[in-house]
């Protein structure tokens, strides 16, 4: 299944430059002129006796913890990097294929990666989207640049601009000033990372194996990083560990809040880091205009109080922070000869 924004053919875009963000739990496509028209899971289910992709996005999300054994439900991207080179460049191609309609339209593309990967990351990046039918050189841009974009943050400007990115597999914070980061940490933390504890909390505490999406569905539905206004409570399904039967629990937002504690904690930690290495001008523009959060994490109950308490900087969330990534990298094809300078090819800045 595609998910399609916006409605219009998918046929009608082929050759148009496009931007991809190319996240560990999601991948969005925003294509020039257009806007983001494809937002899917960054999974792929593969056959592995013949090596080739069953099904890509959501269908194959769907397929995970359900398939037999020839099936292998696969999630090519870890912590924000590629982790499994072949499944991406499938993944790649089948999202291009989809929304170009041709595998012979070639088009330029600028594709988001971590601020904090190797340049030999940074290489099998390009190279996947370059075998996937993107012309080269593809272009990089790192996700702190493309969030601040995304959430309309003055970038260009010489006042300085926090943005703090939480997304599948990383955290990237960043102070930008004059179209460049002075200050930037990459934490690989992020919602994994987060669904991660709560299953390890329900393990420990109740003896009780959660699966990857009901783990993903408790933070939605419980998790939080300040103590919310009224606690919540939720029935939980999981295998029991004792006795290898289905099980019932229940959990509160309490609880939950204690699980996650830890990766709030790291979070927290990498935005007073990269605040301690901000020179005294931009601190005090950023003490005037906040820190901006974007990516999936931002809308973690109370994580903006949280952090509020801990630094005492106002913060504002970017509107619709799921696709301010995407957003930002697509204006920078949008405004490309105003905004190459925050982009990269081959390893050097274009």
């Amino acid at each position: 299944m595609l998910t399609v924004r916006g409605g219009s053919s998918l046929r009608s875009l082929g050759g148009r430059d496009i931007a991809v963000d190319l996240g560990t739990a999601n991948t969005l496509v925003y294509v020039r002129g257009r806007g983001i028209v494809l937002d899917e899971p960054s999974v792929v289910a593969m056959d592995v006796a013949k090596g080739i992709p069953l099904a890509v996005g959501h269908e194959a999300k769907r397929m995970a913890g359900r398939t037999p054994d020839h099936i292998q439900v696969v999630r090519p991207l870890k912590d924000g990097v590629i982790a499994d080179f072949d499944v991406c460049e499938k993944m790649l191609r089948y999202f291009i294929d989809q929304i170009s309609g041709s595998r012979w339209s070639k088009p330029r593309m600028v594709i988001c990666v971590p601020s904090g990967i190797t340049g030999v990351e940074q290489r099998a990046v390009q190279e996947a989207a370059e075998y996937a039918g993107a012309r080269k050189p593809a272009f990089i841009i790192e996700e702190p640049m493309a969030a601040a974009i995304g959430a309309g943050l003055p970038i260009q400007s010489p006042h300085g601009s926090m943005i703090v990115d939480i997304g599948g597999g990383t955290t990237e914070v960043a102070v930008i000033s004059l179209g460049g980061m002075v200050a930037s940490q990459s934490t690989r933390v992020g919602g994994d990372l987060l669904d991660d504890a709560i299953t390890q909390y329900v393990k420990k505490e109740y003896s009780v194996a959660l699966g990857e999406s009901t783990a993903e569905e408790v933070k939605v539905a419980l998790g939080s990083a300040w103590p919310l206004q009224d606690e919540m409570y939720a029935e939980i399904r999981g295998r029991d560990l004792v006795t290898g039967l289905p099980k019932t629990v229940t959990v509160s937002s309490v609880e939950m809040r204690e699980a996650l504690e830890e990766g709030v904690s790291s979070i927290i930690d990498a935005v007073k880091s990269t605040l301690d290495q901000t020179p005294p001008e931009l601190a005090a523009d950023i003490m005037d205009e906040g820190i901006m959060m974007a990516g999936g994490g931002a809308l973690l109950r109370g994580l903006d109080q949280r952090l509020a308490n801990e630094t005492g900087m106002p913060i504002r969330i970017a509107v619709d922070p799921l696709y301010a990534v995407a957003r930002g990298s697509g204006q920078a094809l949008e405004e490309f000869e105003v905004l190459r300078g925050v982009l990269f090819s081959s390893g050097n800045q274009y």
